[in-house]
């Protein structure tokens, strides 16, 4: 059993909450921009005052509505400024905020407002209204307990965030002030909802202390990023997802502005005008903007200079993570020649393609590849790769920029102790560690041992305290010759491949290992233009031999990974897409593994037929 620990930085007052961060940055400046809103002109600055002064009101509409401390409150809307404003608003009222995601289906919205004892809902638009208004009115004990649904959106009829802050005009200060001073570091902040990759979500209890140690102690430990000189950062993931919302808290404790936009769909070009310091990025993203640099360098004639400055890119990276290891002596003359031409005429325009003022991306919510890791860094994309969970109020390691080596999530957060058990389980105590499952003691009694909170995931310590994760227990395949086998490398390297959109490994109880592989449709189509042929629909494409041909090229890759027991000997093609409406993707584009396991049993029959 190996552990490491990192000290607190930061302590805070056990009668404070969240809320005391906005008043703190209101009593530092109050003309300070803590976001921008995207506007018809472009982006337009939101002062500390401005932001104190609407959620205040809010609150106050809440409040006179009859929300007492401790009632829960839904949101369920698209990430957006109106999200924030409305998060706070519910904390200084005295509330809880639960949020939904906008793409969740009406079983889902239902079981959350019933298990969370909500009675009041924000809601994004008109749709989402209509939605939560016909959950409701199916179910009986739900029409006995909501009170409102309230718009987000300027459009439409109230009940709305104008009509709700115009009723709050009677209240007054002191009564304000005595709901939002109410909650203490132990208070419930929060309840989030677990992704549901099976089962009923389960409501995390998230308290004010968790995200305020969390916000004060991660800005502690990353300076370079939130205490640089105008940091700011572009806010694409699901506010929903427990990540965006303590990121958006530790933006809040470092006075970083912030910008919203909706989803992935508009980030690259939100972000060539936002043009952020910062970045939190999912995997997938990385892998989109490699592979559209990559295709357009091809087009212009360039490819081959393209795979000569990642090969650069990648090698130097490597080399610097060698040094850094006590295990090699950093790149070499020839390789910093090399690398430092790319650096003048290549890596800019990729630097470009997040904003150009990018210093720091970090990599969350699923693993991040290494070839991928390693060619950002050697571009001049420095990426910290970090592990948490919404048990965790996400972050509960990261590298950080003094302290990084690729390929491992880093090392525990202040506050924070990371234990790997005997059978190699990753256990956590600290800051983040959730109060527990709401009304779910069976839960709870199976998820803390010795004070931990048994993650599931599996992991390696190495001496040096940095944290590998290597996969989830519960995904471990055993063949029918007993090779355990754990699919998240293996996934993750085909799924670096242009073509690949998922890769799914199979093979529990089998002969052998199997996957089953979408096509990603834009890279389909980007690796037919580069050699010269036309546009191919996917359900030929699956067929196709020169695609099979490329495919398998990825999956021999990823072969060399692993023992000849653990190879993988047969894949299939699939003619579709996972995503979060097909419901094979979580919100935050995680896979749900036993979902397409289950929806494409048939397919995985024929591989074994």
């Amino acid at each position: 059993m190996r552990e490491a620990s990192i000290e607190l930085l930061v302590e805070l007052d056990a009668d404070s909450n969240v809320t005391d961060l906005l008043l703190e940055q209101h009593a530092a400046n109050p003309a300070h921009a803590l976001y921008r809103r995207k506007g018809p002109n472009g982006w337009v600055d939101v002062p500390t005052g401005k932001f104190l002064q609407d959620v205040s009101a809010l609150a106050k509409g809440l409040i006179a509505g009859g929300l007492e401390p401790g009632d829960t409150v839904a949101v369920m809307s698209a990430t957006s400024y109106e999200w924030t404003l409305v998060d706070f608003a519910i904390w200084f009222a005295g509330g809880v905020t639960v949020p939904i995601y906008e793409t969740s289906s009406a079983r889902q919205v239902e079981w959350i407002i019933r298990d969370a004892g909500v009675r009041r809902v924000f809601a994004q638009d008109q749709a989402t209204v209509e939605l939560v208004a016909g959950v409701v009115a199916g179910s009986p004990p739900l029409r006995d307990r909501l009170v409102n649904v309230v718009r987000m959106d300027d459009d439409g009829a109230a009940p709305n965030l104008a009509s709700l802050a115009a009723a709050g005009a009677g209240v007054s200060d002191a009564e304000l002030e005595r709901h939002r001073s109410r909650a203490g570091l132990d208070g419930v902040a929060s309840l989030v909802y677990t992704s549901g990759t099976t089962g009923n979500p389960k409501g995390c209890e998230i308290t004010h202390g968790n995200f305020a140690l969390v916000a004060r102690n991660i800005v502690a430990f990353l300076p370079e990023l939130l205490l640089k000189d105008q940091a700011r950062t572009l806010m694409f993931l699901p506010l929903a997802h427990v990540l965006a919302r303590a990121v958006q808290v530790v933006c809040l404790a470092a006075g970083a502005t912030l910008g919203h936009t909706p989803g992935a769909a508009q980030l690259l070009d939100d972000l060539g005008t936002f043009r952020p310091t910062f970045l939190l990025v999912v995997p997938r993203i990385f892998e989109k903007v490699r592979a559209t640099a990559a295709h357009k360098a091809a087009v212009a004639g360039k490819g081959r200079l393209f795979k000569a400055a990642s090969a650069a890119a990648i090698a130097y990276s490597r080399d610097l993570d060698s040094q850094s290891r006590g295990d090699g002596p950093g790149p070499g003359l020839l390789l910093k020649v090399r690398h430092g031409v790319f650096d003048r005429l290549l890596y800019p325009r990729l630097r470009q393609a997040l904003g150009g003022q990018v210093g720091y991306t970090v990599s969350g919510a699923s693993p991040l590849a290494l070839e991928d890791a390693h060619f950002f860094r050697g571009a001049g994309i420095p990426v910290l790769e970090g592990y948490g969970l919404t048990e965790t109020t996400a972050p509960c390691t990261v590298n950080t920029p003094s302290r990084t080596r690729v390929g491992t999530v880093g090392i525990p957060i202040p506050g924070t102790t990371i234990r790997v058990a005997e059978d190699g389980e990753i256990l956590v105590k600290g800051i983040g560690v959730f109060k527990g499952y709401h009304n779910n003691p069976a839960a709870n009694a199976e998820a803390f041992v010795d004070g931990f909170f048994r993650t599931g995931d599996l992991g390696i310590l190495d001496r040096d305290g940095y944290l590998t994760v290597t996969g989830r227990k519960k995904d471990l395949l055993v063949t029918a010759g007993g090779k355990n086998v754990a699919p998240g490398p293996l996934e993750e390297t085909i799924r670096s491949h242009p073509l690949v959109g998922h890769a799914v490994v199979v093979g529990d109880g089998k002969p052998f290992v199997s996957a089953l592989v979408t096509l990603d449709p834009e890279g389909l189509d980007n690796w037919r233009s580069e050699r010269g042929l036309p546009p191919l629909p996917r359900r030929e494409a699956v067929a196709d031999p020169e695609v099979v041909k490329a495919v398998q090229e990825a999956v021999d890759q990823a072969n060399l990974l692993v023992s000849k027991a653990e190879s993988i000997r047969s894949f299939s093609l699939l003619d579709t897409e996972f995503t979060v409406e097909s419901g094979h993707l979580t919100p935050s584009l995680k896979l749900k593994r036993a979902a397409v396991v289950q929806d494409f049993q048939a397919d995985v029959a024929r591989l074994y037929a």
